[in-house]
């Protein structure tokens, strides 16, 4: 049985790929998207997918705070973050809110597959980059602890 995800981006590019990417190879099947933060709380404690994949920057409501307010509504539901904003700053909050996995779209389709199982199994997931950004720290990353 394929995990169910609901995916939330302003963009509705990026929402119509990946629900192709997920469902072409099995990794997924997506109960529904949304295009701003609010709708996506609402849907998802309707759906109650596995989980759901966020980007931080929507409208009406913040990728991060609906992470939070999905966390608890549905504790069942697990959060992945998928954005273009790759700092400290964004990584922690995010964590802080509930998210199990963060990833950059600058990842590859797979990696984004690979999160959804990760966390779908009770996992964290952080890509490379993101590893990297919390641990090493670099001249435009603080590295964690962050402030």
């Amino acid at each position: 049985m394929p995990t169910t995800v609901f995916i939330a981006d302003d963009h509705a590019i990026i929402r119509d790929g990946l629900r192709a990417l997920l469902e072409a190879n099995g990794t997924a099947r997506v109960v529904g998207t949304a295009d701003n933060g609010r709708r996506a709380v609402r849907q998802v404690c309707t759906l109650r997918p596995d989980v759901v994949v966020l980007d931080i920057a929507m409208p009406e409501l913040n990728g991060l705070d609906a992470a939070e307010q999905i966390r608890e509504a549905c504790p069942d539901t697990q959060v992945v973050i998928l954005s273009v904003h790759g700092t400290c700053q964004h990584i922690a909050r995010a964590l802080r809110a509930g998210a199990r996995g963060y990833l950059l779209k600058k990842s590859a389709s797979t990696e984004v597959a690979d999160a959804i199982r990760a966390v779908h199994a009770g996992h964290r997931y952080l890509s490379r980059d993101v590893s990297e950004i919390c641990v090493s720290g670099t001249p435009d990353k603080v590295g964690f602890p962050c402030p």
